[in-house]
């Protein structure tokens, strides 16, 4: 697999030249609709557990006035959409991106139902029972974010069919600005289209990358911008003098009419975000430490703990057998305790299954010419340093099982980039700095794209893609693509 195969099918014009604003308010009035039926729905489960299933959460006796609750979730429903409105869950900034909007989701249920509990106290006369507060507010929060989950697959089944896309226009053909075009590229349901570049170094009609090309110099800006229906203006600023962003930003800052937005200038390290805080009225950036924060890291821990807690119960009798089947195929310890890198640039010991001999070293250095070959790629498909039983064990990948010990202990995770030693950690040239971002994994999309038959500059790539574009559903994805991989030994020597 290449870089190649992570581009948009095609960057066509999208389907939306004249009508994008309306097709803008129908997604906001097609969400609100989703939501009133998630609060709704959650309102009235509620009431079916309570009332009907007699559910008494604190034990307490209370009447079941239909028409009272039925008066009460008429008023409720808007009071929750008016909430969410300030919670800014109708902005575009927010929607359709990351598990930040389902973590402002929980915080609007949480606020409106505390606006419910401080009316109860604030008028005695209002007697709602506590019981359906509660059930209301688990399942309100629960249908929304699951509401949001299923409207935001059907918008990305839209935005790969060229609709609901945002047209945009980058100033900079330079490096920083190729980088920015195949992230967008990479990620076709992030909801971009990209009409071109705009560089006074490119010639007219140059392709800069994956068939997009220079459409003109800056001083072109206007007339391309009205000609392509731009929305949205993306500064590289390596790219250009200060000067020219000054201009440029005096000019369309404040457009009503389109979104300017300005690279950082080190895409190469951004993959953590970053944050603007004001110091002495000076706007200054601080990059995250680490990729994954809030709700990632939570359901990236939930997953990688119960999946190895439960693996490595199930597979105990296993590890005896393959423990007592290396003692008696060659001499030497059961596991190979390999020094490898972590978050934040850290070492630590990876276990594995030893596989090898115990004089691997010296075998491969007798042998030149193998000594080279696995220099380039760090793999060799007939590798003399490897015993009988550790052929077997890395053609099913259970040399690598004992890692699920690494999960448990915090230091890698069951998908992830690949684990490197510092000798490899070089030839990552100006991505190693995003390694240290995340936890290696077991398996990750190298594993899954055709694990030892990948070339090392495409292993590099494949984990840049998986850094870049993280979501606990590539994990699941990569996850279920790992077991058929593993059961067929695809690529596995």
């Amino acid at each position: 697999m290449n870089q190649a195969s992570f581009y948009h099918p095609a960057q066509t014009m999208p389907i939306v030249t004249n009508a994008r604003w309306a097709e803008k308010h129908l997604l906001r009035l097609m969400l609100a609709m989703v939501d009133t039926v998630a609060i709704g729905a959650g309102f009235m489960l509620a009431y079916l557990l309570r009332f009907e299933a007699n559910i008494q959460v604190f034990y307490q006796p209370a009447e079941s006035p239909l028409p009272f609750y039925s008066y009460l979730v008429f008023w409720l429903i808007p009071l929750w959409l008016v909430v969410f409105g300030l919670f800014r869950l109708y902005d575009f900034e927010i929607l359709f991106g990351g598990t930040w909007e389902y973590a402002k989701v929980f915080n609007a249920c949480t606020f409106s139902m505390m606006l419910v509990i401080v009316a109860s106290f604030l008028y005695p006369d209002l007697i709602i029972a506590r019981a359906w507060l509660l059930l209301s507010w688990v399942l309100n929060t629960f249908n929304l974010i699951l509401g949001r989950f299923l409207f935001r697959r059907v918008i990305y089944f839209f935005r790969q069919r060229g609709r609901f896309l945002t047209s945009v226009l980058i100033v900079g053909a330079n490096e920083e600005g190729i980088a920015v075009a195949e992230q967008f590229c990479a990620a076709p349901t992030c909801g971009v289209w990209i009409a071109g570049f705009v560089d006074n170094k490119a010639a007219e009609g140059t392709e800069v990358v994956n068939k997009l090309r220079n459409l003109g110099k800056v001083e072109d800006l206007p007339s391309l911008i009205r000609r392509h229906g731009i929305q949205e203006v993306i500064v590289a600023s390596s790219a250009l003098s200060r000067e020219q962003l000054l201009d440029i930003f005096q000019t369309y800052g404040n457009s009503g009419q389109l979104t300017l937005r300005l690279s950082s200038g080190l895409f190469e390290i951004i993959t953590t975000g970053m944050q603007v805080r004001d110091i002495g009225s000076v706007p200054l950036l601080r990059l995250n430490k680490v990729r994954l924060t809030g709700l990632e890291v939570l359901l990236k821990t939930i997953l990688d703990y119960s999946v190895a807690l439960l693996g490595l119960i199930a597979l105990a009798p296993l590890f005896l057998l393959i423990a007592a089947s290396i003692k008696l195929d060659s001499k030497g310890p059961v596991f190979h305790l390999r020094k490898v890198m972590g978050v934040g640039g850290k070492t630590f010991y990876a276990f594995k299954f030893r596989s090898m001999y115990v004089n691997a070293d010296e075998i491969i250095k007798e042998n030149e010419d193998l000594f080279n070959a696995f220099q380039v790629g760090f793999k060799l498909k007939d590798d003399p340093r490897v015993t009988r039983v550790g052929r077997l064990l890395r053609r099913t990948s259970l040399d690598e099982m004992p890692q699920l010990v690494n999960v448990l202990r915090g230091e890698m995770s069951l998908i992830g980039p690949r684990m490197i030693t510092k000798e490899e950690h070089k030839r990552y040239g100006k991505w190693k700095l995003n390694l240290h971002t995340v936890k290696p994994g077991i398996t990750g999309l190298w594993q899954v794209s055709g694990r030892s038959d990948v070339s090392y500059e495409e292993r590099i790539t494949l984990d840049m893609h998986y850094i870049r574009n993280y979501s606990i559903w590539l994990d699941l994805q990569i996850l279920f693509q790992t077991i058929p991989k593993v059961i067929l030994g695809t690529g596995a020597y």
